[in-house]
């Protein structure tokens, strides 16, 4: 009788073994599945009908920031993953300026993965600004440690990182005084913009505005 419980019992603990592991199964196939799915695929058509609303601001080169006052910034010519992991920020809330999350807080995935293709794709050339050569050279040298991830000179290639050569020298000093003060919320650059002091600041965005680069502020439709 003893034996046949323990028969029993086995069974029974074999059979939820097996239904435990056959279950497992099929929750990794559609996580695995869902993985595939969070791959989207970028339209630059349908994401240059989205950014018609962005281009009020950034189709119009040279429009200001009304306040604090810079020059709203160059994205054609972009990374997308960069431009992507913007909006992201924006629509978290952890990059604060009211305008930019209320446009990111609705937008989708699949709207800011096809918005960004939009931008990158544009080819565009940005001219050096006309800065102070002193500063500029002052921000050449302290660039070294920027270097590994935005290139010597503001042309880096890496896809999550911003191309920063010929952005507008105003916005950049406003983007890293907002990375110091945790206005951007961003662990590497919070690190980095923390050591820096306003001079280094405006050094640094000299430097870079005065590069030539593959940025520009594509015309919206009405201009055309």
């Amino acid at each position: 009788m003893l034996n046949k419980i323990r028969h029993t019992l086995f069974s029974s603990v074999s059979a939820s073994l097996a239904a435990t592991s056959l279950f497992t199964v099929v929750l990794s196939s559609v996580v695995s599945l869902s993985s595939v799915n969070t791959a989207l695929a970028a339209d630059a058509a349908r994401g240059e009908k989205l950014a018609q609303t962005c281009q009020g601001c950034h189709g119009a080169p040279g429009l200001r920031n009304p306040g604090p006052v810079y020059n709203i910034p160059m994205i054609g010519g972009q990374h997308p993953d960069y431009i992507v992991s913007a909006l992201q920020a924006y629509k978290a809330k952890t990059r604060g300026h009211k305008t930019m999350q209320a446009q990111a807080s609705n937008l989708s995935d699949q709207d800011m993965t096809d918005i960004a293709a939009f931008y990158g794709s544009i080819a565009g050339r940005s001219r050096p600004s006309l800065v102070n050569a002193a500063k500029a050279a002052t921000g050449k040298e302290k660039s070294v440690q920027c270097a590994s991830c935005h290139g010597a000179d503001g042309n880096g290639d890496q896809a999550t990182f911003p191309k920063l050569a010929g952005q507008y020298e105003n916005y950049l000093v406003q983007a890293l005084k907002d990375y110091r003060s945790g206005d951007r919320q961003n662990a590497i650059m919070a690190g980095f913009a923390g050591t820096l002091t306003i001079s280094d600041i405006k050094a640094l965005s000299a430097w870079y505005a005065s590069q030539e680069g593959g940025l520009s502020a594509p015309q919206a439709e009405v201009f055309k």
